[in-house]
């Protein structure tokens, strides 16, 4: 299983960073740009989230607030650890990524069917817990 998930992993990626592209953004920066849309949080709280480096997440953060799609506010819990919020030029990349996403999806969608997906999201949710649980 793990080479064909490999393999998918590609497929959505190369998916990702063109759905991203019509936002003018790359895939990690549309993550992280979701990671705060309801939102803010930390860059380690991010990175937990998604399961990277903080450090990756702290390079892609800091390019998303030089760009004014987020920016950085204080934090009551920690005084040194700042919050990454989105800013409204970033809910306007954030937009149109998801509505390109939306077409994307609904198109993959047709061909593969509701209940399908639905079975196959309820598998890999399993399987993370699963693997979350023996990391090597």
């Amino acid at each position: 299983m793990i080479i064909p998930v490999i393999q998918l992993e590609a497929h959505f990626s190369r998916a990702g960073e063109s759905i991203a592209a019509s936002g003018g953004q790359t895939l990690a920066r549309w993550l992280a740009l979701e990671m705060v849309f309801d939102k803010p949080a930390t860059v380690a709280q991010i990175a937990r989230r998604l399961g990277l480096t903080r450090q990756s997440v702290q390079r892609v953060a800091d390019l998303l607030a030089h760009d004014r799609l987020t920016g950085y506010a204080s934090n009551p819990a920690h005084q040194r650890s700042k919050l990454v919020q989105i800013t409204p030029r970033g809910l306007r990349a954030l937009r149109a990524i998801r509505n390109a996403q939306r077409v994307w999806a609904n198109s993959v969608g047709e061909e593969i069917g509701e209940a399908n997906l639905r079975h196959a999201s309820r598998v890999v949710d399993q399987l993370t817990r699963v693997l979350t649980r023996h990391r090597t």
